[in-house]
């Protein structure tokens, strides 16, 4: 098991969650972060701290592309481990369905 983000993170990146990951599996896209499962110890700290509740495990039913966006994604943005402010409507888009279609962006973020 691992856990992922899934696609609450668009366009909210709140970010809390990278502050709490004790092997700093998390990386930066231009507008949602991706947790990469081959480093990730399932400890799950990083759930409860999701304010967008973004973080879930892998085992839980119908993930299976998220699995593979994460996977693919932490190979090619770079890695986050401090908390930077989140996108000032992060609010507005917290629980608006459709995200990924609407509004991912395969673009790397900042990183550390």
């Amino acid at each position: 098991m691992t856990y992922i983000v899934t696609d609450n993170c668009i366009k909210c990146k709140y970010m809390d969650c990278v502050e709490v990951c004790p092997v700093d599996c998390f990386y930066e896209g231009e507008n949602m972060l991706v947790i990469h499962p081959d480093e990730c110890i399932d400890c799950g700290v990083c759930e409860p701290e999701c304010p967008a509740e973004a973080i879930k495990p892998d085992t839980e039913p119908g993930l299976e592309s998220w699995l593979k966006l994460n996977t693919d994604y932490a190979a090619k943005w770079p890695n986050i481990t401090t908390k930077k402010e989140p996108p000032a409507d992060a609010k507005e888009f917290d629980g608006v369905d459709g995200k990924l279609e609407k509004y991912f962006s395969p673009n790397p973020g900042e990183g550390d």
